[in-house]
């Protein structure tokens, strides 16, 4: 089953801000509007491949909101991810027939600033190392914007990389091979393994891994922390000093075939990337 990547949810305190800091690291930021029902509104960075980055903030507080609780003890950041499903209901039916557990799925809908309305059904994952499923129920294109909102003059392509925490890698591939219906799961190396969701490599990493992914999962527990992207830009590479991310690790990785050049002593400014 394919079942790509849709969406990187990153909560942020002040959505203004958010996109103007967004527009100052050379993205293309589009506003997305109300959710209704919610304290919640929200902006996107859509990507060519189609994927994109949620902005998501509050109006207020929000305590029954699954997101809420993260931004407000740990302050901004990656906090979610979405695969996009065929249809909601279709995938949460097979995953469960593999004895994988999912909710059932809830609708949702969003208020755009023009006054259209969209809707998608969303259904969230029994345990935190797998993402929650976003299937349009309207027209994709009505939620995530095509044309020229998905040109950047970073020249960000899309998502190369997604990096999360797991404890046990060997555990969680077992429910990604269910909700993917794959044959077999990748066997672990070193405490990592890496699934391909489209065009995007997920990287599962255990505290053995990587001092981040640790430094994760002692302090939130399991989920996404580290975005790598694609850019057609020669330089600089590596990680993004140059702003404030609001709390996302991202990094830049030379797209396929595009002559790049990483940044001097990336690594030095590796506590200032993560803004």
């Amino acid at each position: 089953m394919s079942l790509p990547l849709d969406h990187i949810v990153i909560a942020v305190h002040d959505l203004h801000t958010a996109i103007h800091d967004y527009r100052n690291l050379g993205f293309t930021v589009t506003p997305g509007g109300d959710h209704p029902g919610r304290a919640t509104h929200n902006a996107l960075v859509v990507f060519q491949d189609g994927s994109y980055f949620e902005l998501i903030a509050w109006k207020g507080p929000e305590e029954a909101h699954p997101w809420w609780p993260k931004l407000s003890r740990f302050g901004p950041g990656i906090v979610d991810f979405a695969l996009l499903p065929g249809t909601t209901p279709q995938v949460v039916a097979q995953a469960l027939s593999r004895g994988l557990a999912y909710q059932p799925p809830v609708d949702g809908g969003r208020l755009r600033p023009d006054g259209v309305e969209l809707r998608w059904q969303n259904a969230r994952p029994a345990t935190p190392d797998l993402p929650f499923l976003c299937g349009d129920v309207t027209p994709r294109a009505l939620r995530v914007p095509e044309g020229p909102v998905r040109e950047h003059a970073n020249g960000v392509q899309g998502v190369a990389q997604l990096h999360v925490a797991v404890h046990d890698v060997a555990a969680t591939l077992e429910r990604y091979r269910a909700l993917l219906g794959l044959a077999d799961a990748p066997v672990p190396a070193e405490g990592a393994a890496s699934l391909q969701l489209g065009g995007t490599a997920m990287k599962l990493e255990s505290a053995s891994a990587s001092p981040e992914a640790a430094q994760r999962l002692a302090l939130q527990g399991e989920g996404p922390f580290a975005i790598a992207l694609h850019t057609t830009q020669a330089s600089p590479l590596g990680p993004v000093v140059h702003g404030n991310t609001h709390g996302t690790r991202l990094e830049l990785i030379a797209y396929p075939g595009t002559s790049a050049h990483p940044a001097a002593h990336p690594g030095a400014h590796a506590q200032s990337a993560f803004a």
